[in-house]
């Protein structure tokens, strides 16, 4: 077997990083080999296995699975887009797509597009241009140029955490508008006249804020209401409620816990009982709502269904295999605690 640090040497003098035909020259056998110990390790003798195995082992040796997924047609690779990493609302959905993903030998990988259609765009131009098994995208609001591309594409596309009867391609999510109704609905049920908005300027969190109004307003109530940037922070949210106080809320429904923490904090800061002085409603239902003092009354999403949902719909098509329905409503629920 020849010495793996001439083989390493030599490979960075050419196309700079090990190729299976250096593997090949190390084990003393064909690249052809090489392939079928790596791909159909059964169609090989044991010594054979062995002495690829050894190889790669020693050269450092990553198959190129662009390459073999040409030939088969799949990629086992998947591509998804969330607006933030830094807000823990999506990553229950990225956690159970990955698992999902893995079960069946593909991979995810994992972009940050943002706010701003722009910046999808231009990893929605990148991914493409990769050919990934399917692509798994935040919401539905994306740029028409954005949607042309993908719609031209032949991937798999699935739209999440939303809701409309005219998605690209497939579909997982709930309602935004309906989240928003269903708050309104249940302060005005419990007794609140003076309910407060805290909202990100985000399209699914204006969703939610204008079903929210639109419900209040049938009540003769027009909230108060106060905007901020997404993706938001815990400052904004004791911010925000400082210029709502002159009109003296009873309630404030924010469009994250993590904006409903704030709130409350800011609240109880300034001698504020909560929720005798003031309610407070998240979205969400972060793993730290039930444990805030007092506990927090949120929204409550599915976060893991959607990313199986998204998954199966990914397996199955590269699979050739009918996903089914290819809008799926998962819903949400509001979970009664004490802010609220």
């Amino acid at each position: 077997m020849a010495d793996p640090k001439t083989s390493r040497r030599a490979a960075r003098r050419g196309s700079g990083g090990v190729t299976i035909n250096d593997v090949a020259k190390l084990a003393g056998v064909s690249a052809i080999t090489v392939s079928r110990a790596l791909n159909q390790p059964s169609s090989v003798s044991a010594l054979t296995l062995e002495k690829v195995r050894e190889a790669v082992a020693s050269t450092g040796y990553v198959p190129n699975l662009l390459a073999g997924g040409l030939a088969s047609n799949r990629s086992r690779l998947v591509a998804a887009l969330v607006p933030t990493i830094v807000g823990p609302v999506f990553l229950q959905t990225i956690q159970s797509l990955t698992e999902t993903l893995a079960e069946a030998g593909s991979q995810l990988l994992l972009g940050q597009s943002g706010y701003a259609n722009s910046r999808e765009d231009a990893l929605i131009d990148a991914i493409i241009g990769r050919r990934p098994e399917g692509i798994v995208l935040t919401g539905i609001m994306h740029s028409s140029q954005g949607r042309r591309k993908l719609a031209a594409s032949g991937i798999p596309i699935v739209e999440t955490w939303d809701l409309t009867d005219e998605p690209i391609d497939m579909l997982v999510g709930f309602s935004h508008h309906e989240v928003g109704i269903a708050v309104a609905e249940h302060l005005v049920a419990q007794g609140y006249r003076r309910p407060a908005i805290v909202t990100a300027d985000d399209a699914r969190a204006q969703r939610r804020k204008e079903g929210f109004t639109s419900a209040l307003a049938k009540h003769g109530i027009t909230p108060a209401v106060q905007t901020v940037s997404a993706p938001t922070t815990f400052r904004d949210g004791r911010a925000s409620l400082v210029p709502l106080l002159p009109g003296k809320p009873d309630a404030v429904f924010c469009s994250s816990d993590v904006l409903a923490h704030g709130v409350i904090t800011e609240a109880q800061m300034r001698g504020m009982k909560v929720p005798d002085d003031l309610a407070v409603f998240g979205f969400g239902d972060l793993s730290f709502a039930a444990d805030l003092n007092p506990a927090l009354t949120t929204v409550h999403i599915d976060g893991p269904s959607i990313g199986r949902q998204a998954g199966r719909f990914i397996l199955d098509r590269a699979a050739g295999r009918d996903p089914g329905p290819r809008i799926r409503d998962i819903g949400f629920s509001i979970v009664k605690r004490d802010s609220a």
